[in-house]
């Protein structure tokens, strides 16, 4: 529920291989990397990333004709801070609240990609259970029909709570995760989803972002802010690549 600086468009095809580097430097090896075509002349790159957590796999992809289609004009429209070309689909397996395992997809801006895979992968690797993780697309852009789902999403070209900026949402640099388990809370324990309100009192429970616990770690490691930690309004499901 935030806002962010402008982000980058898609770098030229030639830059693949720069890229490539620049993610090994990282700590991120490519098993396989595609490039192609589409029909809209857009290059199409999946990037597979394995992890050392057995059992969790993550991969990096441009959004394809399919999705942009789906995601217009609900979820991005001309206007939008962001072009789709800098977004990228994060596809990840994660726990689930039963003790099994499911896979879903994550949009987020080319620029933090890498790390919001690490980031599940230290959710995975830790236990913690994420709902559901779906392109808010399904919910035809509606962050209250989406919370209302417990669903875990990122980019949505809306404008900030309570503000006229941009949310950091809209730039593809923020996630909303387990947002029933961890609400967005009012002074006063105001909250606007009832199933939200036994999460009020922050007693850490599974799924939950508390201090020191491994949700708010992983995003930790990877330099991510937390809005628990603001002042006032606490936004507990909300982590950003700035702290907006």
């Amino acid at each position: 529920m935030s806002a962010a600086p402008r982000g980058a468009a898609e770098p030229p095809a030639g830059g693949i291989t720069r890229s490539a580097a620049k993610m090994r430097a990282m700590g991120i090896t490519i098993a396989s990397t595609r490039l192609g075509v589409t029909a809209l002349g857009i290059a199409a790159i999946t990037v597979v990333v394995p992890t050392a957590s057995a059992g969790y796999t993550s991969s990096i992809s441009a959004i394809s004709p399919a999705q942009r289609k789906a995601m217009t004009p609900s979820v991005w429209r001309k206007g939008c801070p962001v072009e789709l070309a800098a977004l990228r689909a994060v596809r990840v397996n994660h726990r689930t609240f039963r003790g099994g395992e499911a896979t879903g997809t994550i949009v987020v801006h080319q620029d933090v990609a890498p790390a919001v895979a690490r980031i599940f992968r230290s959710l995975y690797r830790d236990g913690v259970p994420v709902r559901r993780i779906q392109p808010i697309e399904k919910y035809k852009g509606s962050d209250f029909a989406s919370i209302e789902a417990d669903n875990t999403s990122a980019f949505n070209c809306r404008k900030a709570t309570g503000s006229g900026r941009w949310s950091n949402h809209a730039y593809g640099k923020a996630i909303d995760i387990n947002p029933i388990e961890n609400p967005w809370v009012e002074p006063g324990g105001v909250v606007y989803h009832t199933a939200s309100r036994p999460f009020v009192k922050r007693t850490p429970r599974r799924g939950m972002a508390v201090e020191g616990g491994a949700l708010v770690r992983a995003f930790d490691r990877e330099g991510w802010k937390w809005g628990g930690r603001w002042s006032g309004t606490k936004d507990y499901q909300h982590f950003s690549s700035d702290g907006r």
